[in-house]
């Protein structure tokens, strides 16, 4: 699937522009009076979406080169899990990408149970609430992205519709997991709860109306805007080419023209079950990774839709007591259950040793998880493959050549979350 509307043609736009904008400051820069000034815009611009430096060097309004500056927001997350158990490690992996804390939990408990040998094994009811889960939380990131998008360049009313639609799914997974936020709702061999009487008629309910009405209010608003389209199409082109080679993933590369997605090149949990496509640009410019992100919403909706209509019954965590406590029922009546209950929750879960990397299709693009294990109850290595920090590195290949206004729409094309930026 191809995103392309019919926005119109208007002068000055098109996929050579920033193109043509770079090769104009090469040559700028080669005459003998050009005097450059440097300007730091962040850490503290609203625009920035978090504690991100950008130190651009300017010849007037022209980028000559964006330099980015990260690590003020570096918490330590990948040394301080090597010192937790397998199951403290989980509340960590929420406040990476905190927009979509869910899918963090997906991928980590992916690469534990690689280790321990149940992936795949885990009950066919915990999947599918794992893959509802996971397309909500991508349609709340990327309402969010694109809320904030357009509020950067300039426009209010899309993002209070798209705000709305956000809330509405954090009223969702609260009703399912507790919490708004940081749901740590996913467990290694499951998910913590079945869904309450109610709720997946509730998701079913709301999704309907997502994508027969609120979706394409979204879209008249804003899809064939002249000023959202004049500061979109033809800024910061990214060449398929380009795309590989700094590794891209998520929308970035899928703006670029190139179909990948884990989801379908590498099928996990129970994605292969499901009817859905992978939207994908023309011209890899700010534009097409806009409409790329509202296409999947669409898509997750599909997803949604499908697992609700057939979803099987059973349990929601693996029968095995060595991974998962027993039911509490059960720790208070018989002696060999309270001694698993106590031994997990004293020393937590012994992994065999060995290594595995979790990945998983991500709303930003591929976030895997790779663990190391000395056969103890805590992590020997822990490191963290976030597409966040991947993907910002595309801004210093494509922001030269531009205005200072259009690195305000660089930064939010890339839809980068701080919080596993730095880690």
């Amino acid at each position: 699937m191809t995103v392309e509307p019919d926005v119109g043609g208007r002068k000055g736009t098109g996929p050579l522009r920033g193109i043509y904008n770079f090769l104009l400051m090469e040559a700028v820069s080669k005459t003998e009076n050009t005097q450059y000034i440097e300007l730091n815009m962040g850490p503290h611009h609203p625009a920035t979406h978090g504690v991100l430096r950008l130190k651009l060097t300017l010849d007037g309004e022209r980028v000559v080169r964006c330099e980015a500056r990260i690590g003020y927001l570096h918490r330590g997350t990948e040394k301080t899990v090597e010192h937790k158990s397998y199951h403290q490690a989980l509340i960590y992996t929420d406040r990476l990408d905190y927009l979509s804390p869910l899918t963090n939990n997906w991928a980590y408990v992916r690469a534990v149970e690689k280790l321990l040998g149940i992936d795949g094994k885990l009950p066919r009811r915990a999947e599918y609430l794992r893959v509802i889960t996971g397309e909500l939380s991508r349609i709340s990131s990327h309402i969010v992205g694109a809320g904030t998008h357009v509020l950067d360049l300039g426009a209010w009313t899309f993002f209070l519709h798209a705000f709305r639609e956000r809330e509405k799914i954090y009223d969702l997974l609260e009703e399912l997991t507790g919490q708004r936020m940081n749901n740590t709702y996913f467990r290694i061999g499951g998910v913590a709860a079945d869904a309450p009487d109610g709720w997946l008629e509730k998701v079913y309910k709301w999704a309907d109306e997502f994508e027969k009405k609120h979706h394409p209010e979204l879209m008249d608003l804003i899809a064939a805007n002249p000023i959202f389209v004049e500061r979109t199409k033809g800024i910061g082109v990214i060449p398929p080419e380009m795309a590989l080679n700094l590794g891209l993933t998520g929308p970035m590369i899928r703006g670029s023209g190139i179909k990948t997605d884990l989801r379908k090149d590498e099928p996990y949990s129970v994605y292969s079950e499901f009817d859905f496509e992978i939207p994908t640009g023309k011209n890899g410019d700010t534009y097409d990774r806009f409409m790329v992100r509202m296409e999947e919403m669409l898509q997750s909706v599909r997803i949604i839709k499908q697992a609700i209509e057939k979803m099987p019954e059973g349990d929601v965590l693996i029968d095995d007591y060595k991974i998962v406590p027993p039911p509490k029922r059960d720790a208070y009546t018989q002696i060999e259950k309270l001694i698993h209950h106590f031994k997990l929750v004293s020393e937590g879960v012994r992994v065999p040793p060995g290594e595995a990397y979790g990945a998983v299709e991500a709303p930003k693009g591929e976030l895997g998880f790779y663990i190391v294990s000395d056969g103890s109850a805590k992590p020997y290595r822990f490191r963290i493959r976030p597409p966040s920090f991947i993907n910002l590195q595309s801004i210093e290949h494509i922001a030269p050549g531009h205005l200072v206004a259009d690195i305000i729409a660089l930064i939010g094309t890339i839809d980068i979350v701080l919080g596993e930026v730095d880690r």
